[in-house]
Parts: C-alpha cells; sequence; structure tokens
C-alpha cells in the first residue's frame, strides 16, 4: 500500500467515525483507537504536505449538529483539546509551556468528565442561552432542554458577576441513572446506551424537553469566558462561579488538604494528580476519562495561543480503559421478547474494574467471525466507559494443542427448536415461533404488565415464570382469568399478595388505547409510534386492517414498521388473543373525546417544520398538523406542501425549498389556517 492508499483509508475511516460519534452518537471503536489513527493521520500529513486535503479530518472537529435544532455561532470556539495516553507526552507539554513562557506558571489540574459539552450563557444573572459544542464554530440551542437541569441555575445567586459571561462544561448521566435507563430499555427490547456520555448526549437532543427532566441529567462547569471576568486566575473563577450557584466539580474545588492536588507547581505534582485519580476514579457517581491540564493564568493562556484545532495552553491526558485476560469457557444463547436471539460469552471469573466479571456480551454473528473466536481461547474483557463488559480480542499466541471447537452461531432457537432467521439489513437471528417459544410468550407477558404499558402492580417477572410453570396463564389474556382463590396459596404468595394482583389486574382495564398498543408488544412499536397509531386509527379493527400505504401515511412510521404491523395482524393466533382481550373489557379504541377539535383542513398535505416558534413549540405544531389531517414529515422534497418556519429556521432547509419552490409559511399564517 502505497502512503497516498494509506492517508486516503485514514481519512475515510475517520470520517465514519466522526459520524457515528458526533452525529449516530453510536461509537464503534474506542476513543484511544481513534486517537491513535488520527495522530498516525497527523504525522503521514505533516511528512507528505503535496497530500494535503483542506477536507481532511485532521482539519476539523467532529459535529454533532441537529438540522432539528436553531444553529447558534458561538462568540468563542469551542476548540478540542489535544489529548495524550502517556506521562512522557505530559512532560513534554509542561517543558515547551516552560519554554514558551519563560517565566514561572501553575498548572490546574482537573477531573476530565466523560460528557457531552455545552456553552451556557448568563446576562445580567439570567441563563438567557445553552448551546452544544457542535462544530466548534456553530452548535445547537438546547436552551429549552437544559432549563430541566435542576443543578443549572436560572437565576445566579449574589451581585458581583459580569453584566455578559460564559460558562464551558459537561452535561452528565450517572453511573446510577445509567443503569436505570438502561435496564428500562433492555425489558423493552430497546438497543442499550454504550456508556453514560452517549446517554447523555442522545437525551440532550431530544425534541421533547419533558421527557429530557426525566433524564435526570447532571452538569459541571470548568471554564469561564468573558471581557470583564472576576480574575486573571482561573482557578479563582472557577472558585467564584461555584458561589454564583454555578455546578463546580468538588474535585476541583477543593478543600485546603487537597489543594495541591489541584493546584500544582510542578510535574511531579501533576503526576501526582494523575495516579490518585486513576487509582480513585471508580468511586465516583459519574464517569471520568482522563485529566485536563491548564494552564492556570488567562495572561499566560493568551501569550500561548492556540492552533487550528487546540489551545497550547492545555492537554488532556486519558485513562487506559482497563482490561483483563480471561478464559472462554462457553457461549450460551437468550431469547429476548422479540425473538432476537443475544449471544453471551460464560468466561473464567475475573476482577474487572472494581467488580468481578463472569459474562460478557458476544453482540451477534458477524462479531463472533471477526473475532474468529474458540472455546478455550483467552480473552480480552474491557469495561472503560462500557458498563456492559465485552471482549475486545483474542490473545492467539496462548491458542494451544488443546483448544476448543470454533465458535459458531446456533441456527435453531435454544428453547423451542425453531429454525432462526435473519431479515435483510440486519445483523441479529430471530426466532419466528412468537406465539410458542416460551421466552417469547413470558417475555411478551412482562411486557404488557410493566409500568409503562398496562402497569399491572404486584406482578413480575418471577411471578410470571411461577403462573406460566404452573399453566395458570398461557399468555396475556390468561391474566383476566386469574382469581385471588386461585394464587393465593402459591408459594411466596398470601392472601393480601393475591388481592393486590387482581385489583391490579382488574385496573389495567382503564388504560388508554395507545399503551394497550403498546402493551401488545408488536415489534418496532414502541410508546412513541403507539401514539401516533392511536391518534390515526379509531380502534383495533382499522388499524389491523390498514394497508401499508396507510400505516406509512402517519407520521415517523416508515416501510419497516409498517411491515411489523402488517405482519403481526396477518397471524390468526395475534387476532385471536385480541379478540379475547376485547371480551374482557380491554379497551382497543380511541375515547369519543379523543377527536374534539380534529378536522381535514390539512388532509393529504406533508409539512415540515423548522426553526424557533413564540406560540407553541415543535411538538405542539407537529400534534396540530396530526389533528387536521396533515402529516409532519423531517425532509423537504418535491412532494412537500410547505414549511412551517420560525425564527433562525436550518440555512440547509431554507437553501432546499427555496430551490424546489416549497412554500414557506409563518406562524402566524398556519394558525390562521387551521383555525
Amino acid at each position: 500500500m502505497t502512503v497516498k492508499d494509506r492517508i486516503d483509508n485514514l481519512r475515510a475511516e475517520l470520517h465514519r467515525h466522526n459520524y457515528n460519534y458526533y452525529v449516530l452518537n453510536a461509537p464503534v471503536i474506542t476513543d484511544k483507537v481513534f486517537d491513535e489513527m488520527m495522530h498516525e493521520l497527523q504525522d503521514l500529513e505533516r511528512k507528505h504536505p503535496e497530500y494535503y486535503d483542506e477536507n481532511s479530518p485532521t482539519m476539523r472537529v467532529g459535529s454533532d449538529l441537529n438540522k432539528e435544532f436553531a444553529k447558534i455561532t458561538h462568540r468563542y470556539p469551542m476548540l478540542s483539546l489535544g489529548n495524550t495516553y502517556s506521562v512522557g507526552e505530559v512532560s513534554d507539554w509542561y517543558e515547551r509551556t516552560r519554554q514558551w513562557l519563560n517565566e514561572s506558571f501553575e498548572v490546574c489540574a482537573e477531573l476530565k468528565y466523560d460528557g457531552t459539552s455545552i456553552s451556557i450563557i448568563y446576562e445580567n444573572g439570567k441563563l438567557t442561552r445553552a448551546v452544544t459544542r457542535g462544530d466548534g464554530v456553530q452548535g445547537d440551542d438546547v436552551t429549552d432542554n437544559v432549563k430541566t437541569i435542576r443543578s443549572i441555575p436560572l437565576v445566579l445567586h449574589g451581585n458581583d458577576y459580569p453584566a455578559l459571561f460564559e460558562m464551558r462544561g459537561e452535561i452528565l448521566m450517572s453511573w446510577e441513572v445509567f443503569d436505570q435507563l438502561n435496564q428500562e430499555r433492555k425489558e423493552q427490547e430497546e438497543s442499550l446506551f454504550a456508556n453514560p456520555r452517549n446517554a447523555a448526549s442522545g437525551s440532550l437532543k431530544l425534541q421533547n424537553s419533558s421527557m429530557v427532566a426525566a433524564r435526570k441529567l447532571q452538569a459541571c462547569f470548568y471554564y469561564m469566558l468573558g471581557e470583564e471576568l472576576p480574575s486573571d486566575d482561573h482557578y479563582a473563577n472557577v472558585r467564584k462561579a461555584r458561589q454564583w450557584g454555578i455546578p463546580i466539580s468538588p474535585f476541583i474545588i477543593a478543600d485546603e488538604a487537597h489543594e495541591t492536588l489541584c493546584k500544582c507547581n510542578s510535574v511531579e505534582q501533576i503526576f501526582d494528580f494523575i495516579n490518585y485519580w486513576e487509582r480513585e476514579r471508580i468511586v465516583l457517581p459519574v464517569p471520568i476519562d482522563g485529566i485536563v491540564l491548564k494552564v492556570n493564568s488567562l495572561k499566560q493562556q493568551r501569550n500561548l495561543g492556540s492552533t487550528a484545532k487546540s489551545p497550547r495552553w492545555a492537554i488532556a491526558y486519558k485513562f487506559n480503559a482497563e482490561q483483563a485476560s480471561t478464559r472462554l469457557n462457553s457461549v450460551s444463547y437468550q431469547v429476548g421478547r422479540t425473538g432476537v436471539i443475544t449471544p453471551v460469552a460464560n468466561l473464567e471469573p475475573v476482577q474487572l474494574a472494581g467488580t468481578v466479571v463472569k459474562r460478557a456480551t458476544l453482540n451477534n454473528e458477524d462479531f463472533i467471525e471477526a473475532l474468529d473466536l474458540h472455546i478455550g481461547d483467552h480473552v480480552y474483557i474491557e469495561k472503560g466507559g462500557e458498563i456492559i463488559p465485552k471482549i475486545v480480542g483474542v490473545d492467539t499466541d496462548a491458542r494451544g494443542m488443546m483448544i476448543g471447537e470454533k465458535v459458531r452461531f446456533i441456527t435453531r432457537c435454544p428453547e423451542c427448536g425453531s429454525k432462526l432467521i435473519r431479515y435483510e439489513g440486519e445483523a441479529a437471528y430471530y426466532c419466528p415461533n412468537e406465539t410458542a417459544c416460551p421466552p417469547q410468550i413470558k417475555g411478551k407477558i412482562e411486557h404488557f404488565i410493566s409500568r409503562r404499558a398496562m402497569n399491572i402492580d404486584g406482578l413480575g417477572p418471577e411471578t410470571v415464570d411461577l403462573f406460566y410453570r404452573l399453566g395458570l396463564i398461557k399468555d396475556t389474556a390468561g391474566l383476566y382469568q386469574l382469581t385471588a382463590d386461585n394464587i393465593k396459596n402459591l408459594d411466596r404468595m398470601g392472601e393480601k399478595s393475591a388481592d393486590n394482583i387482581i385489583k391490579g389486574i382488574a385496573a389495567s382495564r382503564n388504560v388508554p388505547f395507545e399503551r394497550v398498543l403498546f402493551a401488545l408488544g408488536i415489534r418496532f412499536v414502541g410508546e412513541t409510534v403507539a401514539k401516533k397509531l392511536a391518534k390515526s386509527f379509531a380502534n383495533i379493527d382499522d388499524l389491523a386492517n390498514a394497508t401499508p400505504e396507510q400505516l406509512t401515511a402517519v407520521d415517523e412510521i416508515g416501510e419497516k414498521i409498517a411491515q411489523s404491523i402488517t405482519t403481526y395482524f396477518a397471524n390468526p393466533q395475534n387476532r385471536n388473543l385480541i379478540e379475547q382481550l376485547k371480551q374482557v373489557g380491554i379497551p382497543f379504541a380511541r375515547q369519543q373525546g379523543d377527536r374534539s377539535g380534529y378536522t381535514d383542513r390539512l388532509a393529504g398535505q406533508s409539512i415540515v417544520i423548522s426553526g424557533v416558534f413564540a406560540r407553541h413549540s415543535r411538538d405542539e405544531y407537529k400534534d396540530l398538523i396530526e389533528k387536521h389531517g396533515g402529516k409532519s414529515v423531517a425532509g423537504i422534497s418535491a412532494k412537500t406542501s410547505f414549511v412551517l418556519a420560525g425564527e433562525n429556521m436550518g440555512p440547509a432547509k431554507l437553501e432546499k425549498a427555496n430551490k424546489l419552490g416549497v412554500r414557506i409559511m409563518s406562524e402566524d399564517d398556519f394558525l390562521s389556517l387551521i383555525s
């Protein structure tokens, strides 16, 4: 491979990983691997300037821009920090800084929180704007969402703050909240967040700020910018910000006993700080992935300046993800509620990141093939920023004569023996026997009774398993045949528990139509999709008889979801189950009052929403469009009827609308149209 080929390959790979990380929030490689690729590309480009490309990943920072939010230009560019995994490079940075300044200097050592970057602006003591990092020059206006984070003050304490200033920091999700969120997603068989950083980033970009509030996000700020700051001392400024009520890390603003760990006057003190937190980071309630070192004097920071991408006065030292080596004893396969087959590695127990690890995810068949796994292999497992242990490599040199068979993905369901299927475009295998495979049946019942579905108190997975094994229930309809008398004498039940379960089952007859739809467990029909369907179809029969074209006409219902709904209702056993549930009083129709105010004024029209609105939120406008017979769509095309535009309409959408001749309608004109 030529040098140019290697450069081109690295650029293509880094562009792809930037997209995975910043746009999809779904990275597939570790930060360390990404940084190593970036460093290699930087070295090759420096040695071979003849291959210069203004669009190289080394010429820009990644973007998390979301076209659904208004774009705001940063007053001060949000540069990315240069980073290293080497203490030797930390020493080199310290020595370079000493030579450039040619005077004494202090370094502020801080924890590097693993969240999503944010900039908040205060004017006259009031929070006026919150903007994501974006591409470093522009970011998304997420002010409404940030205001839901309780630790961030809307109005500052005291009166000695500048008239206008900016704080930079991170939006975080604690390990505890992350675990709870992923547990809920696992119960619903939704894809899990890889780590708290991705969960925080995804939460901050939700269109519904009430959903953001439910995610219990936290914040930590670590840098102040402005024209009239309290001090030339960075450390003093963040201390001052804390007095005004802005959340600052307690490990940056330490007590006197820990002061030397935060303000360092030598490289040895810096290493003391790094070594301390490399050991102690496991006790923190939020994730960190390294240490940030900053020259403390703002004047010295200005003198040192910045490169095109990074400030010279700061550097990030990143911790290596913890790894351990252990033996692969076997591979087992789990069957989920929707029939998805998940392979799990059963390992020789090993200590990793403060816990004993016995199992690790193997994702899917392609993942197993890429590792070329054999039973008995010594494998490397890693947690790092990930909560779920995963296998990241195999020690092929350790293979000997006693190595076991190559791991091959199963072809039949481990529970019912049905031949597995793999849908086009998907990595997972499925058991198609959804009405007779025990884990799928029990999983559907557990989903049906869950809090966000029918919300039947007193029932849980263990009770469902007990009732199923004893033959008391065979499906969700069987729940409504239970009586207190036939369950009160069961193991660990009792009369009071039995009464509570029966009362909970009776109360579930009053849940609204959209929650019943969600409770059925139709593949790809989550809470949001169920609400859309309940608004568009008056009852379950209308939905069951809907054509694919009628289904895809509903906002956010694509061909994949439409096909899943059609397949579900094509199964006679599913239709029979619904009839049984109807007979016991489950509401399979929208309440009469739900149609009040509905018209056909927008019938057949596809409408794009863009910008920031004064009268209603974007979600409220989507509801109004649907209420009047229209369809809210995300992208502009020749079929778009008009764009409902607020302030700061996305420039890309504006350009495309003008190019295609699509009408742009103001907020007031739209409200007049539907009034």
